[in-house]
């Protein structure tokens, strides 16, 4: 085959040591063990304590993880997107720090942000990148810091989110297997459901934004899960449809870790048995950007050459999606 497919060909990952667990947030808010995982599922998060590391600390670390178990040069790697709601600051973009730290200097390096889909809308990136022919090997990064935004008193928030990285590298495949389908969706009607009200252009830092909290993260709960649970399973349900794939066809559902609920909602829309439904939502949280790549590398040894993958997403803004693609290779 002479046409051209991007295929994922090798992962990398990493988190930080420290962990927050149920029963420390217990002590911290008005909460308990039963009521967070009965709602989200989630049991632990990994939290980056050092004051004076951000996003990129995470995003380099994933990155270094992919390039020693790939054995490549970084000075082969032609472009990296970092997929990010946490950047390090507002201008200067994370992704071509990371680079250079790296030591990808013969690479051109720029910010992706889409919130929770961050890393999803990447992969489209990257790929179609890839498929140009333009470009070999394409570094994606899904980091996010997702303590830096949160506040701690805000029960709501404060037991959803951690923090973590993880990485894929994007490169040319001959034999059809890589990225085959995509459903890439926005709605602005989500602008005020999930945010972080100061700090832009709209509501810039002021001495009142700061005591008013306004610079952590702030959602609608209910809200976001309505439409979450919709249209993650909407767009998956459209890309078997659309491919002319059934629940047998599909080797792994590779969703975004954002609440236990939400992922089952998609598997059952996708009538798909447990065994196919990847999860580490109990161990990270939502990492947000780093979701997709994180559960990529802690089962990327259950994977075989040809399995079908469907990858799903939902963030704010709001932005959501489903990816098919055929992994390519067994790992060693």
């Amino acid at each position: 085959m002479n046409t051209i497919t991007a295929a994922i060909t090798a992962v990398g990952a990493y988190v930080p040591d420290f962990v927050l667990s149920n029963k420390v947030l217990e002590t911290m808010v008005d909460t308990n063990d039963e009521w967070i995982t009965t709602r989200t599922g989630i049991k632990e998060r990994r939290i980056l304590k050092d004051a004076d590391k951000g996003t990129s600390f995470l995003a380099i670390k994933a990155a270094q993880d992919l390039i020693a178990k790939a054995n490549i040069d970084p000075l082969e790697i032609d472009m990296i997107i970092m997929a990010t709601a946490t950047a390090d600051m507002p201008v200067a973009s994370t992704g071509v720090y990371v680079a250079t730290e790296i030591g990808a200097t013969n690479a051109f390096a720029y910010d992706l942000q889409a919130a929770c889909s961050s890393f999803l809308y990447g992969m489209s990136t990257a790929a179609a990148y890839v498929q140009s022919g333009r470009y070999k090997k394409v570094l994606l990064i899904g980091a996010d810091k997702m303590s830096s935004i949160v506040d701690y008193t805000d029960r709501s928030t404060c037991i959803i989110f951690g923090d973590g990285a993880g990485a894929v590298l994007f490169e040319p495949n001959y034999e059809g297997l890589g990225l085959q389908d995509e459903y890439l969706r926005s709605d602005g009607v989500g602008r005020d459901f999930l945010k972080i009200p100061a700090g832009g252009s709209l509501i810039p830092t002021t001495e009142e934004t700061v005591k008013n909290r306004q610079h952590n993260i702030i959602q609608d709960g209910k809200t976001v899960f309505k439409y979450a649970v919709t249209n993650m399973a909407d767009a998956s349900e459209l890309i078997l449809k659309r491919n002319n794939l059934t629940n047998e066809d599909v080797n792994w559902l590779v969703p975004h870790q954002a609440n236990k609920r939400i992922i089952d909602a998609t598997a059952s829309r996708m009538n798909l048995e447990d065994s196919k439904v990847l999860m580490n939502i109990e161990r990270y949280g939502n990492t947000t950007s780093a979701t997709l790549p994180l559960v990529l590398s802690d089962f990327e040894h259950q994977f075989k050459k040809g399995d079908n993958i469907i990858f799903a997403a939902f963030g704010g803004g709001f932005t959501w999606g489903s990816i098919y693609l055929k992994w390519a290779y067994d790992k060693k």
